[in-house]
């Protein structure tokens, strides 16, 4: 009986996916691990150690960086390598700018198309993140969190928006570590159930004014006004 042989074409294209699926696989980890303040802002991801981790090349790793570079997950600096982004103060108050402007986008976008499915996911997320909280676990209820508002753009239907979502919420994480917001004041649970009761009643103007004062919140948990940056020395003494 011949044996059938793959096609170098065919070939190509498993090893492309293979490759696609293995970026995106190491990406998801490094992203939830600084989502959950596993990896805490300013942490150093050296390529060879992370390579050695996942078993793959440092031009692979290369690659996860720079997309989570140009996301501002991750800051790169010649000659020093990479680290997990450490937003300044002016950077976390532009960040709170920016999802005042997104998120009522968001809310009313939302609520236009609305179905069961949409509302049955928003529900079901909402169990999950009360359920970390029932545990105490602070790593899940960090990075469940900042997914509703991400789950929230997603469901929106706007690429665009969702995609500005995703990297705003994961930097409001890093925020939320890096100025000491306690993360039962940071991100309530309550909030979120009342901005999802408005959108079940297609209320859009109460879904965005409950989405400000839940930003409003957020951003007042956080020291912004007492926080002293630190001095990298090192850069001023070496660079």
């Amino acid at each position: 009986m011949p044996t059938r042989t793959t096609s170098p074409k065919k070939a190509s294209t498993a090893a492309r996916l293979q490759r696609e699926n293995t970026h995106d696989e190491i990406y998801e980890k490094i992203y939830v691990a600084i989502l959950e303040h596993r990896l805490h802002p300013g942490t150093k991801l050296a390529e060879e150690r992370l390579a050695d981790i996942f078993g793959v090349s440092r031009a692979r790793i290369r690659e996860v960086l720079a997309r989570l570079a140009h996301e501002q997950i991750v800051e790169l600096y010649p000659q020093r390598g990479a680290f997990v982004a450490k937003p300044t103060i002016e950077q976390a108050r532009d960040v709170f700018e920016a999802r005042r402007l997104i998120e009522p986008a968001v809310m009313r976008r939302l609520v236009q198309t609305l179905n069961p499915e949409k509302l049955a996911r928003l529900r079901m997320h909402q169990e999950l993140e009360l359920d970390a909280r029932r545990r105490d676990d602070k790593r899940a209820v960090i990075r469940l969190s900042g997914e509703f508002h991400s789950l929230a753009a997603d469901l929106a239907g706007n690429t665009a928006l969702a995609r500005s979502m995703r990297e705003l919420s994961v930097l409001t994480c890093l925020m939320i570590f890096l100025y000491d917001a306690p993360t039962s004041t940071s991100c309530r649970a309550d909030e979120h159930s009342q901005i999802i009761d408005a959108i079940a009643r297609r209320d859009a103007a109460r879904a965005e004014r409950l989405m400000l004062e839940h930003l409003e919140h957020i951003e007042h948990s956080m020291k912004l006004d007492e926080a002293t940056e630190e001095v990298d020395l090192e850069a001023i003494f070496k660079g």
